[in-house]
């Protein structure tokens, strides 16, 4: 585990926790936080073995462990919200939940809302596809979107798929590449479905370089958006007040 904080700015409104699975994404969220509400403190907690873990065998029993501890580090050590941005470890998350009084969010919960929103819409075929460059996320949010559906009462189809190829060229190095098939694969599924999900924070980049007729959704913006309101409940304030 390694944990750190964020900056932390004179009047600040509160303090929320992030955990983190790949390393890369602490910067990103950090940034993405920083822009939504400056004032908050950030603090970081990235456990690699996490999803080394759940690639390589499921969320086991000691993953469920693992990620109920830090997310009460996160909250021992101040955090009022914590938000899990890895979407491998969302079930797991959701369990931590129940042991901490603070919100413990999924990264990827609003984004599922969001996808049934759309595909039940007027108009709408009821389709959601869902990208994944990993096998271990694919179910996750596969079942999330579902599980939004059935909230929703909308009659909603999931087709969930990986996209080949693209995790082993993010792992040699080659981003652009993994970006490029992670984009080939939205124009693809855009072609039978009313909005497309990508199912992990890292795929944000490719969702850029596609550009097909239907909504593409990714995790971070509105996971980052429902961190802040769920710290505004939580406080009382809206970040920045003093």
């Amino acid at each position: 585990m390694t944990a750190g904080s964020g900056s932390v700015a004179p009047g600040s409104a509160g303090t929320v926790g992030l955990l983190h699975t790949v390393p890369a994404l602490a910067q990103r969220f950090d940034s993405d936080v920083d822009a939504a509400a400056p004032l908050l403190r950030r603090l970081h907690v990235v456990d690699g073995w996490l999803l080394a873990t759940a690639v390589a065998a499921g969320v086991t029993p000691q993953v469920e462990a693992a990620v109920a501890a830090h997310v009460q580090h996160l909250v021992a050590a101040g955090a009022s919200a914590v938000l899990v941005t890895c979407s491998s470890v969302g079930e797991a998350a959701e369990a931590a939940a129940a042991t901490v009084a603070v919100p413990v969010l999924r990264v990827d919960a609003p984004m599922a809302r969001e996808a049934v929103t759309l595909a039940s819409a007027p108009g709408a075929r009821g389709r959601v596809a869902v990208l994944a460059t990993l096998a271990s996320t694919l179910g996750p949010t596969g079942r999330l979107v579902e599980r939004a559906a059935s909230d929703a009462g909308a009659g909603v189809e999931v087709a969930a798929r990986v996209v080949d190829g693209a995790a082993a060229a993010r792992d040699s190095g080659d981003g652009g590449r993994a970006d490029r098939l992670v984009a080939e694969a939205v124009s693809d599924a855009a072609r039978d479905a009313d909005v497309v999900v990508l199912a992990q924070a890292s795929m944000a980049g490719a969702a850029e370089l596609a550009r097909p007729a239907v909504p593409v959704l990714t995790s971070p913006a509105g996971g980052v958006a429902a961190l802040v309101r769920a710290l505004a409940t939580t406080t009382g304030r809206e970040p920045g007040e003093r």
